[in-house]
């Protein structure tokens, strides 16, 4: 009886080691490339993360800023890195809901809290879900349902001295605008800066007139 569990206990150690093991999902972050990489920007794009089509392949910046959006939408820590962690909530996950439930009108809604902007088309489906980086400590972005009120195509900051490309202005000198470093924390004046390779859709998708809710 012995020889034959012994037996038994030897064929099933022989099984395992010949049984493939499913392969741990690798730490995806900016120049890393492959089918992994493609099928991350793919999940991404169908939870409203990246644009239509956009899966090169290869780990660029807008694919970090997109992981960053989703890291805050879920809570995690925003570093732009695609670890198992993140990869396997991003499985789990939906498209982002907007704070206007059931309404169904054009806006779109800046969520200071999670560092994202949510553009709501007029049907009321979530269109993308982009990272910001709002007012730092000691600066304002200030709460409230505000509109679009000016547009400038390359705006010249008078208080900071800078150039705002893409600059659509909601409340006072409080604008949406691109700007180069958008960092996983609240960085900016006051404004809110958007990535730059997102930034000209989101000029163009919002023209003077439409509603801009910052909570």
């Amino acid at each position: 009886m012995m020889k034959r569990l012994a037996l038994v206990a030897t064929l099933a150690i022989a099984v395992l080691a010949i049984v493939p093991r499913p392969a741990q999902a690798r730490t995806l972050y900016q120049g890393t490339c492959g089918p992994d990489v493609f099928a991350l920007q793919v999940r991404l794009y169908n939870r409203s993360y990246l644009p239509a089509g956009y899966h090169p392949g290869c780990y660029d910046y807008r694919t970090s800023q997109a992981v960053m959006a989703f890291q805050g939408w879920v809570g995690f820590t925003r570093d732009g890195i695609a670890g198992t962690l993140t990869q396997a909530r991003l499985k789990l996950s939906v498209t982002p809901k907007p704070w206007t439930g059931t309404r169904t009108f054009r806006h779109i809604e800046i969520h200071k809290g999670k560092q994202i902007m949510i553009v709501v088309g007029a049907e009321g489906r979530v269109q993308r879900t982009i990272h910001v980086s709002t007012a730092a400590p000691g600066h304002v972005t200030p709460t409230g349902h505000w509109k679009v009120y000016s547009k400038s195509l390359m705006s010249w900051s008078t208080l900071f001295h800078v150039w705002l490309p893409y600059a659509s202005y909601v409340v006072g000198g409080v604008a949406m605008h691109s700007y180069p470093s958008v960092p996983g924390y609240p960085a900016s004046h006051g404004c809110i800066r958007i990535p730059a390779p997102e930034a000209p859709w989101v000029y163009a998708w919002a023209p003077i007139g439409t509603p801009v809710w910052i909570g």
